[in-house]
């Protein structure tokens, strides 16, 4: 089978599949360029409120195909960071679910999901340090973001690879599963995202990745809109909220 990425839409929840097998799922070039339009369509779906991203069978992503790296490093490292900020960008949950390996490109996919859940025995590293590569600026604010200047600057000098309890805790991931649970509790998860507010979902998420320019911009959608009276009435009514605000539809 051809290298690719492959989704499926089920229960308002959009399954990104990274599968290369051969290759420990490591992204082609082909690949990287492939996945801002998937997300771009998926964002767009209003049928899409969360997203989870993974790879095939026992692993996440073994990082870049190397052999994509020989005619043009300047090109593979762009299309990689294109990739990434698409997924960082991506306007509703998404939920990297981990297991095998995420090293490489593979943790700079990882870093760029909203969460992270991992089985135990998973190993992570951020490698360009054995490649001599420049790890991009983009990815290297992300990774400081979310483990701090000392670990990030462990991963990137070294290459070396951390297990789950490490990763744990420095803040790369946010739960461990035992062997066997991950499937499980990522659906489970998943099902959390996609009966919550997606508008509480989408302005929390531009406030916490920083951005200064877009207050007035949520206080406006804040300002009437029916999933603050739904959710109150659910509330006293003690019954699920069904909320209908979408950010495929309001923007």
């Amino acid at each position: 089978m051809e290298p690719q990425l492959s989704h499926r839409v089920a229960d308002s929840v959009a399954t990104v599949v990274i599968d290369h097998p051969a290759k420990r799922n490591a992204m082609t070039a082909a690949m990287w360029r492939a996945l801002p339009p998937l997300l771009d369509a998926l964002a767009a779906d209003p049928d899409v409120r969360a997203l989870v991203l993974r790879g095939a069978g026992g692993t996440f992503c073994a990082g870049a195909d190397i052999s994509t790296l020989q005619d043009s490093p300047e090109t593979a490292q762009a299309l990689a960071v294109q990739a990434e900020e698409a997924l960082a960008a991506f306007p509703k949950p998404t939920l990297a679910a981990i297991r095998g390996h995420c090293v490489g490109g593979g943790a700079q996919l990882a870093a760029a999901c909203d969460l992270r859940f991992a089985e135990e025995g998973t190993l992570f590293g951020v490698t360009p340090a054995k490649l001599g590569i420049v790890y991009p600026a983009s990815a290297t604010r992300r990774l400081v973001a979310l483990v701090g200047p000392a670990t990030a600057k462990y991963l990137l000098f070294s290459g070396e690879l951390i297990g789950t309890e490490r990763a744990l805790r420095t803040g790369l991931v946010d739960e461990v599963l035992p062997e066997g649970e991950l499937d499980k509790r990522v659906a489970e998860f998943a099902r959390i995202l996609v009966s919550r507010s997606q508008l509480t979902q989408a302005a929390a998420k531009e406030f916490a990745d920083g951005r200064t320019d877009r207050d007035a911009h949520w206080a406006d959608r804040a300002r009437g809109n029916t999933d603050t009276a739904e959710g109150v009435a659910a509330f006293l009514e003690r019954r699920q909220p069904r909320f209908t605000w979408s950010v495929s539809t309001s923007g």
